[in-house]
């Protein structure tokens, strides 16, 4: 019997180390430019991708986040120059403020297959943005961010890269956009609670993906929604 228990135990913890282990950022661009990915891990975690890599229309980059706690951001570079293979230089967006900011977050909270995710507007933005968790999961696993190219009717006071980037009002992103954070204290109007996904998705320039724009946000609660066709 107390075999029995042992190999259960281990079985059950072989299988939380491969949900911990398996989780995978995609990064889908559907844009009609190419990108260059910027992933940048906060302060004291290790790089996950040496950030060189361009992404033409419908080109996916697909990096492992490390089996422990990771957190980071990942931003969509425009306009650059390809450089000497050391990576783009002079972007005209996706590099600084104001930009889209994906904000990610796994194994994190206690739970080795906890995922946390967000697009952030507080930045500014410059290019659509959505994360979606693929590959099964549990719980609530919403898809969140903006399909909506929000440079087009962006302020003229507020433009900037040339018109390749908007720095607000945050009251402008969030009447287009409901499921972003715009301010420092805000929240997405959807629960999230998203264990063990396979793959956290970001696509680029999706526009079909959220209904009504995010308009009917509630109907993505508890739900893994399929990035790309």
């Amino acid at each position: 019997m107390a075999m029995n228990r042992a190999i259960a135990c281990a079985l059950l913890l072989a299988t939380l180390f491969a949900c911990s282990s398996a989780t995978t950022l995609t990064i889908h661009n559907l844009c009609p430019y190419p990108v260059w990915p910027l992933i940048t891990p906060n302060t004291g975690l290790p790089a996950i991708s040496d950030n060189a890599a361009r992404l033409d229309t419908n080109a996916l980059l697909s990096v492992r986040f490390p089996s422990t706690a990771w957190a980071g951001r990942v931003t969509a570079r425009t306009s650059c120059d390809s450089g000497g293979g050391g990576g783009p230089r002079n972007c005209g967006s996706g590099a600084a403020p104001p930009s889209t900011v994906a904000q990610l977050q796994v194994h994190q909270g206690g739970s080795a297959d906890a995922a946390g995710y967000s697009v952030s507007l507080v930045d500014g933005f410059n290019v659509p943005m959505v994360i979606s968790p693929q590959g099964g999961g549990s719980g609530q696993c919403p898809a969140l961010g903006c399909a909506v190219d929000l440079n087009c009717d962006c302020d003229p006071d507020q433009r900037a890269a040339e018109g390749a980037a908007c720095r607000g009002p945050p009251e402008y992103f969030k009447s287009r956009c409901k499921l972003t954070r715009t301010t420092p204290t805000d929240v997405e109007p959807v629960p999230q609670s998203c264990r063990a996904p396979g793959e956290l998705k970001i696509v680029l320039c999706q526009t079909s993906m959220l209904a009504a724009h995010g308009a009917a946000a509630d109907t993505l609660v508890g739900t893994v929604v399929e990035a790309d066709s």
